[in-house]
């Protein structure tokens, strides 16, 4: 024991004096050293090695409360955008089932969905990815270390095993991208105990049945339950949120056939538009999902039989309610991790009330040759292709190749809820604030798509609108859209809207027919004439 002692002691002061050796004399082991292996860090560490950069990029996944556990990628491949996207789908065919049988298909009774068959394929999906991303950081040669990494200095880290073993690594330029992970509400009895988060919720091997989900509107930890909002460059961003996860889970498990509440404890998707967040929760609620409006939950206990019971308050009437239910889904936020860096020790500048990274336009962080961008740094949208985008550019800056800054402003995105809502720009209420409401003009249209005719589905909320300038040659602001593949829709105007698409270019724009998408540059009821704004006839 006192042998291996000396061994560890003489460990540290030997990388202790390369690390001295090295900042004096300027050489280091790496160009850049990135601390995360999610998609942001992985785009910036395989660039900066195309640009000719010698790089390492350390990824350590620990376990969720739960135990579960995943591989390189981080959240979007593992724990979000593919495995709610493969599941969101799985939904979608339960519906189009239904559909086929007005189409003509003859499907024998009784159809029911066996979510081991799904979970095993998605989760089959998810570690196919997981390989191919070891892959393509070898065959760009980028050094992989499945390691946990913090911050010695600014041209040092540290890397710990699973076992504890330790590497010192210096760099050039150290790059920080750990993104962040699910909270659970620390003021509610039984929540951690008896509950999961969306890292759990995908990597379950039996299905999660009866299901409550907590969320879809604010954060309940926050001081006085504030939401926290910035501004950048003029471009107003929610940034701690997990409305949409909650909305999106609650849909596939609706879609599968589970018995599933969504709790919220005031507004739907807040920070989105919210005509037409009310939109997408009555389709959901029309297509099965229950919801408890203005509630608040007070505990979890678990019976003998091992159902979950939730006791919860009603904020209007502070009446308290009690129901059973098979799992309880956490989706009330999300924490950066920041913690386990070392950020105190180097000075880097954190957001005290946010816990995430202090960044300038260029990602810099308040310490020299340590950079921080995507769900980790303050005031970044909490999106997988910002982070991807905003990775390879700054690989280029820090390689002396490129000056062009990450452009924030106009980012689309989807919420893949049954009905889709798909968004880029200003939601009408924003731009009201900044224009005021004299200053803007909104067109709208109610729309049904053909898919739905022969299907006999509702459509009384597939609408969309177009937010513009009023005046003058009436610049599009903002374009919202429900409807059937709204991401696909939406990702060919955001386009438009970064090139600063007027109403009259609309009017100019062929559509494809017949198309959903074709009635957005059709549209030309506005809503303050007052006019029925349902689309008839071609």
């Amino acid at each position: 024991m006192a042998a291996f002692s000396r061994a560890k002691h003489r460990w540290k002061r030997d990388n202790l004096f390369r690390v001295l050796t090295r900042n004096l004399t300027g050489k280091y082991d790496y160009d850049l050293v990135v601390i995360g292996g999610g998609s942001g860090g992985l785009a910036c560490s395989k660039e900066a090695a195309l640009v000719g950069q010698k790089v390492a990029v350390l990824d350590y996944v620990e376990p969720s409360v739960k135990g579960t556990k995943w591989g390189l990628g981080g959240t979007c491949v593992n724990v979000g955008c593919i495995p709610k996207k493969l599941m969101h789908q799985a939904a979608l065919l339960g519906t189009a089932v239904k559909d086929a049988k007005k189409y003509g298909w003859q499907i024998p009774e009784p159809i029911f969905h066996d979510w081991a068959t799904m979970a095993e394929a998605v989760q089959n999906h998810v570690r196919s990815l997981n390989w191919g991303h070891r892959v393509q950081l070898q065959d760009k040669k980028v050094k992989y270390l499945n390691m946990r990494g913090s911050l010695v200095d600014e041209h040092t880290v540290k890397g710990v095993t699973k076992a504890g073993k330790e590497t010192i690594l210096t760099a050039k330029n150290i790059v920080i991208a750990t993104g962040g992970r699910p909270k659970y509400p620390t003021n509610i009895p039984g929540a951690m105990e008896h509950g999961i988060t969306s890292d759990d919720i995908f990597w379950l091997r039996k299905s999660p049945g009866k299901t409550l989900v907590v969320g879809a509107s604010c954060i309940l930890d926050l001081p006085e339950n504030k939401e926290i909002i910035i501004w950048l460059q003029y471009q107003k961003i929610i940034v701690l949120n997990s409305s949409d996860v909650a909305l999106e889970c609650a849909g596939f498990l609706t879609g599968i056939g589970l018995d599933t509440t969504v709790m919220v404890r005031s507004i739907a998707l807040r920070g989105f538009d919210q005509q037409m967040a009310v939109l997408v929760t009555d389709y959901m609620e029309a297509y099965g999902t229950k919801f408890a409006w203005k509630c608040i939950p007070k505990k979890v206990e678990k019976l003998t039989s091992g159902a979950l019971q939730v006791t919860w308050m009603e904020i209007n009437t502070s009446k308290e309610y009690q129901d059973t239910y098979d799992c309880i889904l956490w989706a009330v936020g999300r924490a950066p991790e920041t913690k386990l860096l070392g950020l105190d020790k180097l000075g880097v500048q954190i957001n005290k009330e946010t816990g995430k990274i202090i960044v300038r336009p260029d990602e810099s962080t308040s310490v020299p040759n340590i950079y921080a961008f995507g769900d980790i740094a303050e005031g970044r949208p909490e999106l997988t292709p910002t982070a991807i985008k905003a990775g390879k550019l700054l690989a280029h800056r820090l390689a002396g190749r490129s000056s062009e800054l990450m452009n924030y402003h106009s980012v689309a995105t989807t919420v893949f809820t049954p009905l889709e809502y798909g968004c880029v720009g200003l939601s009408e209420e924003e731009a009201e604030k900044r224009h005021g409401k004299d200053g803007i003009e909104v067109y709208h249209a109610f729309y049904k798509p053909l898919e739905f005719t022969v299907a006999e589905r509702d459509a009384g909320q597939c609408y969309l609108k177009v937010v513009c300038e009023r005046e003058g040659d009436q610049k599009i602001l903002g374009l919202h859209f429900t409807g059937p593949n709204a991401g696909e829709v939406m990702q060919g105007f955001a386009l438009s809207l970064k090139c600063g698409a007027t109403y009259s270019h609309l009017l100019q724009t062929v559509g494809i027919h017949p198309t959903c998408a074709e009635e957005v540059i059709k549209v030309n009821i506005t809503k303050r004439s007052g006019l029925d704004a349902t689309v008839t006839g071609c």
